[in-house]
């Protein structure tokens, strides 16, 4: 039984195909089978927007049922037309041999702005405190001039770019009175008009802070220099929503103000955020030329306490240093500065000394633009242990301030521009140190465009520690060099001064370096390169160590990863380098 029904419904269905047929036949050849003949101005346009170009329009038999079709056609061509600037368009739609269709269109003249007239309604109509040459400025700035083509979209494009410059600042509630683009097609010109209505000139109110839940409830406030008072800017406003998007805090933020009139003299500024995750965990591992092989675990609570402190620990294992850190850092105060506290054990084993170091310290950071600058405090115990030499400890205090510029177009892949950094930090003997000492030191980065995507990269460092000896002085005020980023083709941290076997930090330190990078494709570039430079315990025993070679670049989203490898002059021999290219 089942067979006999599958066999009568297979016939159904191969009886209805064939009934079918016909019917299909009819409909592909009514399809419209269209020439077009139009400029190559239009001829795009009309091929994107027309349906009968698009080959799924039906082309009508009946006389009437044509003419209808190519006064649609021609309808729907002008209509078209008219949005690019061409309002008297010849446009005809015949029927050529056998079942095709041509449609010719010559747009005829196209037309220009002949005169443009912006006007001002509401407060900034007035006369006082600059308003008139803001109007002036918002005229000049028009987008749509005189002589330019008139197009639809440029039309819309215009009122809106002068309704958003008069709203971005002090007249949040701008909107547009009038407008009205007079077209005359006989002499192909059009006359425009505009009228904004600025309505009253906005002031900032109070923050009101909506979506916390476990934060402080000034937080968001923390990270604001917005006054009370100050006229609306809407840059002002998305840079807290940027700087408060930026915080760990925060999963999401919105910043904005109500726009209606009667708000003005005091509009509350409204602060929308979601709170992110505050405890992650984090594991890692790694590779560097400098340190070997690495692998670290971390922990992060970005709500210490309930107070929005942030805590950032972690345990750090290395082939040749190892560190176990912990860091608290308070939010900022006004966004004008950040004050943090922490401790740090660190031990290493480079270049045959092996320093253990405790310390504890605090720190305040500032930021304004592109200049960084820190003071610190830092109380330490290191104990060196140099192969073939007497081991030794020292005690320091240290007072430590760091002045940073990066005026770079990227921080992450900078090809433009420099980066300037000055140190300046010491201890002395009347506040818990072994030795009086000072350390000065200086570091110069230029990135220089050549033949467009080319960089030049001139590298300098300078560096002095005023004291009587090296003895009492902490590594961390002396210098060592070599290594990555620093004096390629030699060892990290391997020039400087020799202690039994091993090679410890000296008084003094000067570093050149010139680098030509050719970025061959947007993300791969080659590198050529030359490095100078010693650390010494004298002026008379400073002696340049010069390392050379090529090497790659790969814009990876870190950063530009850099692999070198690079000949060593006074060891003579070849070594292998790696790390990353960023403007630290």
């Amino acid at each position: 039984m089942t067979a006999k029904l599958e066999r009568r419904a297979l016939l159904s269905a191969f009886a209805a195909a064939v009934l079918l047929l016909p019917a299909a036949a009819a409909q592909a050849q009514a399809r419209a089978q269209v020439e077009l003949q139009a400029p190559d101005s239009v001829r795009a346009l009309l091929e994107r927007h027309l349906r009968i170009l698009r080959g799924d329009a039906q082309m009508p038999e009946a006389a009437a049922d044509r003419v209808a079709l190519s006064r649609r056609t021609r309808r729907e061509v002008a209509d078209l037309l008219a949005t690019e600037g061409y309002f008297e368009p010849e446009i005809s739609l015949r029927r050529g041999e056998g079942q095709g269709w041509r449609l010719s269109v010559e747009p005829g003249p196209r037309v220009r702005i002949a005169s443009v007239r912006v006007d001002f309604e509401g407060d900034l109509a007035g006369g006082e405190d600059g308003r008139a040459a803001r109007r002036e400025a918002l005229r000049r700035d028009w987008a749509l001039p005189v002589g330019q083509a008139f197009r639809q979209a440029a039309w819309d494009d215009a009122k809106s770019r002068l309704l958003d410059a008069v709203s971005a600042r002090d007249y949040a509630a701008a909107r547009l009175s009038a407008s009205r683009a007079e077209v005359d097609p006989e002499n192909a010109s059009a006359a425009l008009s505009v009228t904004v209505d600025s309505g009253p000139p906005f002031r900032l109110g109070p923050l009101q802070v909506s979506g916390l839940r476990d934060l402080p409830a000034d937080l968001p406030a923390r990270y604001s220099t917005l006054e009370e008072g100050e006229p609306y800017d809407r840059d002002r406003l998305l840079d807290l929503q940027s700087t408060l998007q930026n915080a760990p805090q925060f999963a999401s933020v919105i910043v904005d103000i109500d726009r209606d009139p009667a708000t003005a003299g005091a509009v509350p500024v409204r602060v929308e955020v979601s709170e992110a995750q505050p405890k992650r965990f984090g594991f890692g591992t790694g590779y560097s030329t400098n340190t070997g092989y690495r692998g670290e675990v971390s922990y992060a609570d970005v709500n210490l306490f309930g107070r929005g402190w942030e805590l950032y620990s972690g345990l750090r294992l290395e082939q040749r240093r190892q560190s176990l850190y912990a860091d608290v850092f308070l939010p900022p105060e006004r966004a004008r500065h950040r004050d943090s506290f922490g401790g740090a054990l660190e031990r290493s084993d480079l270049q045959g000394l092996r320093l253990t170091t405790q310390a504890v310290g605090v720190a305040r950071a500032t930021t304004r633009g592109d200049i960084d600058t820190q003071i610190a405090l830092r109380l330490q115990h290191e104990r060196r242990e140099p192969d073939g030499a007497e081991a030794s400890s020292a005690n320091t205090l240290s007072a430590n301030w760091t002045w940073r510029k990066r005026a770079v177009d990227n921080l992450l892949d900078p090809r433009d521009g420099y980066v300037l950094e000055i140190q300046a930090g010491g201890g002395s003997r009347a506040l818990l140190s072994d030795q009086d000492f000072l350390r000065l030191y200086g570091r110069y980065v230029r990135y220089q465009p050549v033949r467009g995507t080319d960089v030049l990269i001139l590298r300098g460092e300078l560096g002095t520690t005023i004291a009587p000896s090296r003895d009492g002085v902490p590594q961390d005020f002396l210098f060592r060099t070599g290594g990555a980023q620093s004096v390629r083709g030699y060892a990290y941290q391997s020039l400087g001064v020799s202690e039994g076997e091993a090679t410890v930090g000296g008084r003094y330190l000067a570093v050149g370096s010139v680098e030509y990078v050719h970025w061959f494709r947007p993300d791969w570039a080659v590198a050529a390169f030359v490095d100078t430079g010693d650390a010494a315990d004298s002026r008379s025993d400073w002696s340049p160590k010069v390392g050379y070679g090529i090497g790659g670049r790969w814009a990876s989203p870190a950063g530009p990863l850099a692999l070198d490898l690079a000949w060593g002059r006074e060891e003579r021999s070849l070594r292998l380098h790696f790390g990353i290219a960023i403007a630290f």
